[in-house]
């Protein structure tokens, strides 16, 4: 299986991953378990952003089997996550050592933990991302960070560079892009490899699924809180469904073509949110990817109730086509006749992720996954900003832009990028008005 972080970027400085990889990758010497403390043997493990994904990568970065680990600090921008947290290890006692001091509630906690700990968990909204990934690679930190890792250009361009600087420093970083931990994908991929389907020529990624969750507006607390804690409603914090989860899908497809789309064109809405819980995502896109060499791949994602729910990924071949979905792979001639199908034990890939950033900390093996976690990321951002638009995006147009959304300043008082309207409703991205606002420059047309 080639290594995911040698994607054949030719686009100028698009970005330059497989040359940073190969570098590190000659250079690793055994510098131990920590990056800044070789002698011990103790994993201290931080957690920042304690919501459900936060909680279940902490219980299982705590279950690597014969680690030595203990939780040691835990930070949320609420102190209900906090308090779901510290629930989560109740079990676990013996990997615990988190008293109350250790504990920081707001949005300055994740500086606290990062010093705290020799691995921290980044599962905040994905908006926080670049920024709490860069803290981290500074001080030194082992990252187990959670897909997107970016949710615009600036935003990538801040992990790309963090991510040089992980190399440098001999840090291991595991991105949640769990399908490329999953035994059957990683079967299914080393038969493409062997020239099974032949050349990809074309594909359907699909997160089509239902509706997700919302917490309505409480008393007494400011519009920056009431946004955060509906993270995954605004663009600025979640990047939209697109780039949230479908970039999964995406992930998938840009592993399978070894390439990153040159370009995307799609649409999208809004028509099927519930009444009376405002936010500026739409509820499905469609996106045409192009690739080098002409390969297309259609993507699909919705998030609203009726219709086939279909979360899977298929390639068509010059040889013959792959269906691929969690737990189920196979590949058929152009007939359709079966030349393999997957079988045997299939791992828990939210376990497997975290067994392998574990052995290579204490193997001193090169881990980064942060390369290939930016250029999906980015390539569902590409998507997303198809949809809105209405428009053709090109991908090193798209990344060369100054687009920062998250607030240079943040705290609780900070007006968010986006405010409701007398009407308590949020402006949807339209086509017929789109343009591209960022708080540093002004908005690109």
């Amino acid at each position: 299986m080639p290594n995911p972080t040698s994607l054949p970027l030719s686009r100028r400085d698009a970005i330059l991953v497989a040359g940073a990889a190969a570098t590190a990758a000659t250079s690793l010497g055994m510098r131990g378990v920590h990056a800044d403390n070789p002698s011990s043997d103790m994993l201290r493990i931080g957690l920042i952003g304690a919501g459900g994904r936060g909680r279940g990568a902490l219980v299982q970065t705590l279950s690597v089997p014969g680690s030595n680990v203990k939780l040691t600090a835990v930070a949320d921008a609420f102190k209900g996550g906090i308090d779901g947290a510290m629930r989560a290890v109740e079990g676990m006692q013996d990997k615990v050592d988190c008293p109350e001091d250790r504990r920081f509630e707001g949005l300055e906690g994740y500086k606290r933990v990062i010093d705290a700990c020799d691995l921290v968990i980044l599962a905040t909204p994905p908006g926080f991302r670049p920024f709490h990934f860069d803290a981290a690679v500074k001080a030194g930190k082992h990252i187990f960070m959670e897909k997107p890792v970016c949710v615009d250009s600036y935003g990538a361009r801040l992990v790309l560079e963090a991510a040089k600087q992980a190399d440098e420093k001999k840090l291991k970083v595991v991105v949640g892009l769990q399908r490329r931990y999953q035994t059957n994908y990683r079967e299914a991929l080393a038969k493409v490899r062997e020239g099974m389907i032949g050349d990809i020529i074309g594909g359907q990624v699909y997160w089509n699924g239902g509706g997700i969750w919302y917490r309505g507006r409480q008393p007494d607390t400011t519009e920056m809180q009431f946004q955060v804690n509906n993270w995954y409603h605004f663009n600025w914090l979640s990047g939209d469904h697109i780039t949230e989860q479908h970039v999964h899908n995406i992930d998938v497809a840009n592993w399978f073509l070894d390439k990153l789309p040159i370009s995307a064109y799609g649409v999208g809405g809004k028509q099927n949110r519930v009444t009376g819980q405002p936010g500026e995502i739409y509820d499905h896109h469609a996106v045409n990817f192009t690739y080098p060499g002409g390969a297309r791949i259609a993507s699909q994602c919705k998030q609203f109730p009726g219709g086939d729910n279909r979360v899977d990924e298929e390639f068509q071949g010059t040889k013959g086509v792959l269906k691929l979905r969690p737990g189920f792979a196979q590949i058929t001639d152009l007939a359709g006749n079966d030349l393999w199908k997957f079988s045997g034990p299939n791992p828990d890939p939210y376990q497997v992720e975290h067994d392998e950033l574990h052995a290579a900390i204490r193997t001193d093996t090169p881990k980064n996954d942060a390369y290939y976690g930016i250029t999906s990321s980015f390539s569902s951002v590409l998507g997303r900003l198809a949809t809105y638009s209405g428009k053709n995006w090109d991908y090193q147009q798209a990344m060369e832009l100054d687009y920062r959304t998250m607030p240079e300043e943040l705290t609780w008082e900070t007006t968010p990028p986006v405010v409701p309207n007398k009407d308590g409703n949020y402006p949807l991205p339209m086509p017929q008005n789109f343009k591209l606002t960022s708080v540093t420059k002004a908005a690109v047309s």
